[in-house]
């Protein structure tokens, strides 16, 4: 039987900024939380420019953005090689990458939080099927250019081993020298609670660390928290610090203006002649959703075509940076920087909403959870093959989560206009860096809609077209074959 005197009530982890990341040396691996601008240790990454520490590798969803979060590192130059999944809106990010003044390492979201999570748990490697057979998994893609555009480093080959008939590749587990997050409270123990979707990826960054740093917006005495609501235990945590004052940034404001979102969008567009494109492949794609389907969205299109479900259905819609059940956009008074979907946009909570942290968010993606994945892309290949995150040398967004998306097992289904500036999007065979192999189940453009056969040689068959376009006019925009339905129909669209 324990004695009392066993017991470490007075445990006290509390310190400034600068104590906490005054020992963090030049050449140190570092995880740091956060996701866009939410739930990101702003102060502490601070006090690491202050302290003055280069050569740094950052393991990090993504860096922030110019001026805020990890864009400050950048700016000075401490971060010797970036392992991220999103660029985002970091246009110093990108230049330092395509310039040659930067290393970056681009890995799945799901894959790095995973990543993270596992080496948080002391296991050294895993296998996944998200990343096979793309260059995440071929190598050869830049890790760094020399100034002059050449390549400098590539990225290597990893291993693949088939489960169960299908082909997954190793990953690593990462083992950071410092962890470095933002919780909302913490005791002095080290016990943290987080706010809303600030939960993301610090969590599975925190336990990854040989020693991490909190930062928090308030300490409470040990024993004031819940035990039961303890996000992240106290072992996991080995320092403290709450900043005397403290400011939240939102990336991107965006609210319910009076109904606004309620509003059907307007416009002609010759291709429907009653709809805007954008409008008809939203309603189109709106009808892909079943009564209590798990949807996952991707930004742009894809989120429109939640504007349109039928009267009576109801689907649970996720956001892969940690929420189920999002709801939409706020009104001004209720706007919430720790409330945000994967676009970095705030939005609201439903009745039936659940928050976690970013690797369980991606456990249900991988799990096959999920039933339906809706996201743009840049090409689309007749077997299936999708391409949506770089054109090498020219525009650098990162995977993101699609990787995860659509290797998931649930059905995908790719929304975008049917060409760029008059040239294809879908094709034999895609030239641009792969999202993923065989993954597309059905294409819908402003022209037409096509089932994608996967299996064996692939193809394409046009299933649908828009009012007043022809199978020649489909053809004459689209570099792939295909065939035409026997049962082809005139495109439909919700709510009309």
């Amino acid at each position: 039987m324990l004695r009392r005197t066993c017991w470490r009530w007075a445990v006290n982890k509390v310190m400034s900024g600068a104590e906490a990341v005054k020992d963090i040396p030049s050449g140190a691996s570092v995880a740091v939380g956060g996701f866009g601008l939410c739930g990101t240790p702003f102060a502490v990454i601070q006090d690491l420019r202050t302290q003055g520490a280069k050569d740094l590798t950052v393991y990090s969803n993504n860096a922030g953005v110019d001026d805020w979060g990890l864009g400050v590192l950048l700016r000075s130059k401490q971060i010797k090689r970036m392992v991220a999944s999103y660029v985002g809106e970091n246009k110093e990010f990108e230049r330092q990458y395509l310039q040659g003044e930067l290393e970056v390492e681009f890995s799945p979201q799901g894959t790095l939080a995973e990543r993270m999570r596992a080496g948080g748990a002391g296991i050294p490697a895993f296998y996944t099927a998200t990343g096979y057979g793309t260059a995440v998994q071929e190598g050869g893609f830049p890790i760094k250019y020399h100034a002059d555009g050449s390549v400098a480093i590539d990225s290597e080959p990893k291993e693949t081993r088939q489960f169960n008939g299908r082909w997954n590749t190793m990953e690593k587990g990462i083992f950071a020298d410092f962890s470095i997050i933002k919780a909302w409270k913490a005791d002095k123990s080290g016990n943290c609670v987080f706010r809303g979707t600030a939960r993301n990826f610090n969590i599975p960054a925190a336990t990854c660390g040989k020693t991490c740093i909190v930062e928090v917006e308030e300490i409470v005495e040990n024993g004031e928290l819940d035990a039961n609501n303890i996000h992240l235990p106290g072992v996991y945590v080995q320092r403290i610090v709450c900043p005397p004052a403290y400011e939240k940034k939102i990336e991107f404001r965006t609210t319910d203006k009076a109904g606004a979102s309620k509003k059907k969008p307007s416009g002609d567009a010759p291709a429907t002649g009653k709809l805007d494109f954008r409008e008809a492949i939203a309603r189109r794609a709106a009808l892909e959703f079943a009564d209590g389907m798990y949807v996952n969205l991707g930004i742009g299109i894809p989120t429109l075509a939640a504007n349109y479900l039928p009267p009576g259905m109801n689907i649970e819609l996720q956001s892969e940076n940690g929420l189920l059940g999002m709801g939409p956009f706020p009104s001004e008074d209720k706007v919430d920087p720790d409330l945000i979907n994967a676009g970095k946009q705030t939005v609201s909570l439903l009745p039936t909403s659940a928050i976690f942290d970013s690797a369980q968010s991606f456990a249900m993606i991988r799990g096959g959870h999920m039933n339906l994945t809706v996201l743009g892309a840049l090409q689309v290949a007749g077997n299936g093959d999708l391409a949506n995150w770089v054109i090498p040398k020219k525009m650098v967004k990162g995977m993101g989560g699609a990787m995860d998306l659509v290797s998931s097992g649930c059905r995908v289904v790719v929304v975008m206009e049917h060409t760029a500036k008059g040239a294809p999007k879908i094709f034999d065979r895609c030239s641009l860096p792969l999202t993923g192999k065989r993954v597309v189940d059905r294409i819908i453009t402003e022209l037409a809609v096509f089932d994608v056969e996967k299996t064996g040689a692939g193809g394409l068959t046009l299933v649908e077209v828009a009012e007043g376009v022809t199978v020649e006019d489909v053809k004459k925009a689209t570099q792939a074959a295909f065939v035409v339905s026997p049962t082809l129909t005139k495109m439909r669209y919700a709510g009309l």
